[in-house]
């Protein structure tokens, strides 16, 4: 049996209200899609990508900095305590496909160098803008390169059709 697709989805716990929007709007895609998203199953992005990615039906891995499953957001589906503070950030860049940036913390930028380093494609949505990281300001462009990725996997209609010419 072949592994599930997972999406990472980086950014900061500490979030401004329109990355928080646009974490839930990145989740609530991930999970329309059929895919499973892996984050670092705390507050702020995290969060709000899991929220969005549970309540559009998909799976959340949460790996957790600290040694207790209880730290987890509500969202998360399988907490995985890893105790490895900042280092756990290793883990996701490994674990997802492809990986959403959101928000521009030091933390995020090292999960966006360590994916890019491991040859991990990078999508920035109004995040780091790095050298190897694809730039997307809208939702939309980031579902292309979904479908692109990983073909249409989607059991549900996508949230956004494409338009023809």
């Amino acid at each position: 049996m072949m592994a599930k697709p997972l999406v990472g989805v980086i950014g900061v716990t500490e979030a401004k209200e329109q990355e928080r929007q646009m974490a839930f709007e990145v989740g609530k895609l991930i999970g329309a899609m059929g895919l499973s998203l892996v984050c670092g199953g705390l507050g702020g992005v995290m969060e709000e990508a899991s929220r969005g990615c549970s309540q559009a039906g998909g799976t959340v891995i949460g790996l957790l900095p600290g040694d207790d499953k209880k730290d987890a957001n509500d969202y998360v589906t399988y907490a995985i305590p890893t105790n490895l503070g900042h280092s756990r950030n290793t883990l996701i860049a490994h674990s997802a496909d492809i990986l959403v940036s959101i928000g521009t913390g030091y933390g995020t930028l090292s999960e966006v160098a360590i994916a890019l380093k491991l040859g991990k494609k990078v999508l920035s949505y109004k995040s780091w803008d790095v050298q190897g990281v694809l730039p997307c300001q809208t939702l939309q462009e980031i579902q292309s390169v979904l479908v692109e990725f990983y073909g249409d996997r989607s059991t549900k209609s996508l949230l956004f059709e494409e338009k023809k010419p």
